[in-house]
């Protein structure tokens, strides 16, 4: 960790009512977990710990994707970025939103095992695996990635499958470069 993590049960971090509100709405998001090394890192700057939240929270939780595709798509994010927080964190929900043991290990290897369809995951998946492979190595989506996912998902799926894929490309940047998490260099098992 390049920044110390703070400590929100110091009286003297957050002095303010809006500081310590910020703090509250965080907790609540998490609850019934503890603040996590994120958390405990953005609130650095509570304005930006309060929108991050925000957003993420509406990411997180308040889309109509399924589970296994918002797992499948952050779990994507981390892999390509190298973001082992990221990937210890959301790698098991994608397993409890019913991606498979060799789902998961193919999501795990940079080049998807060799793999480009079939084994593992439906096609409906494997769009979402494409697309967010494209967004994340090249921003620009060439139009066939960008066809085939349109083809399994409506046009607010698709919406929120670009936000969850850029949101965590966002959260991937932001632990890699403070190190949050202590995961740097430390690869997911296979």
């Amino acid at each position: 960790m390049r920044l110390p993590y703070v400590d929100p049960s110091d009286p003297n971090v957050f002095p303010t009512p809006e500081e310590k509100a910020i703090v509250a709405r965080v907790e609540a998001r998490r609850a019934p977990r503890p603040l996590q090394a994120l958390d405990l890192t953005l609130l650095h700057s509570p304005p930006v710990a309060d929108g991050w939240n925000s957003f993420l929270g509406a990411v997180r939780t308040k889309t109509s994707l399924s589970d296994d595709v918002r797992e499948i798509a952050i779990c994507r994010v981390a892999v390509i970025n190298e973001a082992w927080y990221e990937w210890s964190h959301h790698a098991p929900l994608a397993k409890a939103g019913g991606v498979s043991d060799e789902g998961l290990k193919i999501l795990g290897d940079l080049a998807l095992g060799g793999k480009k369809g079939g084994d593992g995951f439906s096609e409906k998946q494997w769009a979402v695996i494409h697309y967010s492979d494209a967004m994340t190595e090249d921003v620009s989506v060439k139009q066939e990635i960008f066809d085939e996912l349109h083809k399994h998902f409506s046009d607010q799926e698709v919406v929120e499958i670009t936000a969850t894929v850029a949101a965590y490309n966002c959260v991937s940047r932001f632990l890699v470069a403070l190190n949050v998490g202590e995961k740097n260099g430390v690869k997911p098992p296979n």
